[in-house]
This record gives structure tokens, sequence and C-alpha cells, in this order.
């Protein structure tokens, strides 16, 4: 049996002989709304799809999700349908071309899907036999995102992303001027695996060995369980990184972790990328995760940490990772997954509409304004 050759996996498909057709999103939905969850082409929300930087510009798009499913970086196979089950994560709210218009988030009072301008980009190609290659298709389509003007929100796969995401963030805004926040149970900075030096525990160190991204421009939130290495931790120092462990929050509280490392984020950078592991959380909110670490963030502690950020923050890309479907009896780790996404699409669309005040809350949901049979005492 003849073999599939070459870069096969990656080659553009010829649209030559496609009709011809105006640059722009390309509307799948046959209905305005679909009154169930399940209906309809599984984009993700039921978003429009782009294929071309061509149509991101000519639809003046914000925001751009993009598959990447890859695993091969981890030992534990299965993120690499995280894309997949991210798309599919509702279970309730209606999709179609109407949805936007009646999803209104609670606590600020926003409709961050009528505000932004929303679409699917596909999946990156993966090669799945070569990691490093599979990156270079990942960066450079991350990077054809940003460049038309569109955030990039990347879809995991393994945590081994953080690598191209974040070679392409440097690549259209500058090495050394883009900073990561970066949500993760495990420090993800060791030198490699088995003798491996890209994978899904070593992208802090490749950015920072590679240039792309200085130490002292990444901040670290909800490190636990097993301490890393001595030498890492030392070489952690070294860099500069600024690494709050739950050690910290469990001394000084959330609260006051959550608006030192806010502080940090305005202090250095002007661009800020969001690497969010999904086993930052507690394996109560996401048990679908090759390395599951008790003790983590509740929800209730991560949406406003998440929608912030994106609020008062200059965030030009995210990434959320690590989502293994495969290892969830439920549906739960694919649902956080999904709110963590939208929550920081509020944010975006919190700072568009100048929403910007230190964790800001809509009063008429937050007991400041009273309203007929609310408490605010």
């Amino acid at each position: 049996m003849a073999g599939i050759s070459g870069d096969v996996w990656r080659a553009e498909y010829d649209r030559s002989g496609d009709p011809k057709r105006e640059p722009g999103p390309i509307e799948l939905n046959r209905y305005l709304a679909n009154p169930v969850a399940p209906g309809g082409i599984p984009t993700f929300m039921r978003w429009p799809v782009c294929l071309t930087p061509e149509d991101l510009k000519a639809g003046e798009v914000d925001v751009a999700v993009i598959g990447a499913p890859l695993d091969l970086a981890t030992g534990q196979r299965g993120t690499a349908f995280g894309p997949q089950a991210l798309r599919t994560a509702d279970r309730y709210i209606p999709g179609g071309p109407a949805a936007g218009g009646v999803m209104t988030h609670t606590h600020v009072v926003v409709k961050p899907f009528e505000v932004l301008k929303c679409v699917d980009y596909g999946d990156a190609g993966i090669d799945p036999f070569d990691p490093v290659a599979s990156h270079e298709e990942v960066r450079k389509r991350v990077r054809e995102i940003a460049e038309a003007g569109t955030i990039p929100i990347t879809l995991g796969g393994d945590h081994s992303l953080m690598r191209p995401d974040g070679q392409a963030m440097a690549d259209v805004y500058g090495k050394g001027k883009v900073g990561i926040i970066h949500f993760d149970a495990h420090y993800d900075a060791g030198t490699n695996h088995f003798g491996h030096t890209i994978t899904h525990g070593t992208p802090v160190r490749n950015l920072i060995d590679e240039g792309h991204i200085p130490g002292k421009n990444f901040i670290q939130i909800g490190l636990r369980g097993w301490i890393p290495f001595e030498d890492d931790m030392e070489w952690m120092r070294n860099q500069g990184i600024k690494s709050h462990y739950m050690a910290e929050v469990e001394r000084d509280g959330f609260d006051k972790v959550m608006e030192r490392a806010i502080a940090e984020a305005l202090d250095g950078p002007e661009y800020l990328f969001i690497s969010f592991d999904i086993d930052s959380l507690d394996p109560a909110y996401a048990p679908g995760t090759g390395t599951p670490e008790p003790g983590g963030f509740t929800t209730r502690e991560m949406f406003p940490m998440v929608r912030r950020l994106c609020a008062e923050c200059n965030v030009v890309g995210m990434e959320l990772v690590e989502v293994g479907p495969g290892w969830d009896p439920g549906y739960t780790t694919a649902l956080n997954g999904l709110r963590i996404i939208q929550e920081a699409i509020t944010g975006l669309a919190m700072r568009k509409l100048g929403l910007t005040e230190p964790h800001y809350l809509d009063p008429r949901t937050s007991g400041q304004d009273p309203v007929e049979g609310q408490r605010t005492d």
C-alpha cells in the first residue's frame, strides 16, 4: 500500500475551481437560530468561518479561534480531541447568527458577541508524527491571524503549543515586547522530558531561551502539587519569572494574589498573551486533562480573573490547552474550558466599550444599584 508522502498535511487545498466569492466570513448556518445547542455545523459557538487573512480583514474580525489538535508532545495522549470538544461543549445555549443577541453576561451586562465580530478559523495543520513541524504550521497560522489585526485564540492540544503561539506573538509585535500570563498547576520550564526538549513541560524555557519572551515578562498563577526541581527553580528566579504558587493563595487569599498578578501584568510589556492550562482548575471542575492536580482554582475564582485581565490589560492573544475529553466522565472540562474562553471574550468586549476600571461589575446585578426585590446590604 502506498504511503502518504511529503508535506501533504499542510498543503493547502486548491480552490481555483471554486465559485468566485468576495472575501469575508462565510456563514454556515442555514437558520437564523438553532433552538437546540447541538444543531448546525459545529464551528466554535456556531460562528461563521474564515479561511484566509483576506477574509479576516474584509470582515473586520475582532477575534478568531483556531484549533491545534496536537498531543505528540505529552505522554498522555488525548488532548488532540480538545478543539473538537470545545467546539461542541455547549448543551443548552442555542446557536446561529441570532444567538449573540441573546447572550448577555450577567455580571457586567454586556453582549460580547454583538460587540465583537468573532469567527472560527478552522484548524492548523498537524503532522501526526512530528511536533516540531506541527509547531511551524501553528506558528504560521496564528501569526497570519494576528497580522490581520485579529486576536487569535488557540484551542489545544497539549501545552507545547505555548511555544509556537508565543513565537507568533513575538513575530507580530516584536521580540521582548510581549508578556505571558500563564495559568497552570505546573511550571512548564523544564529542560527536557526524557531527553526531548520540545514537550508540554518545556515551553516556558523554550520561549525564553529562543529569545522570544523575556523571563521578567512571564507571570505564572496557580502552581501547586510537586515542586519544580531545585535547579529549575533557580533558573526561573534568575530569569525574573514571577510565579504565584497556590501556597501564596493559601496564605494571602485569592483576591490579593489576583491584584498582584494584574499589577504585574500592567507593569511591563505593552502586549499580553494568556496561556491557560485547564489543569489550573481543580479536577472537580476539570477532570478531563492528562495531569490533574488536586487543590486548584474554582471556576468562581477563575472566571473573573480571566475576564478582568482581558478588560484591564492589552491582551492580544490567548490559548486554552490540555483539554482531554476522553478522560472526563461527563462534559465538565470542555464546558468550563468553553466558559473560560467566553469570559476572555467578554473582557475583550468590555475593553472595546471602555469598561476598564478595576473589577468592573454592573451595579444592577452586583447589588450596588437598588432594584425592586434585590438586597443591597
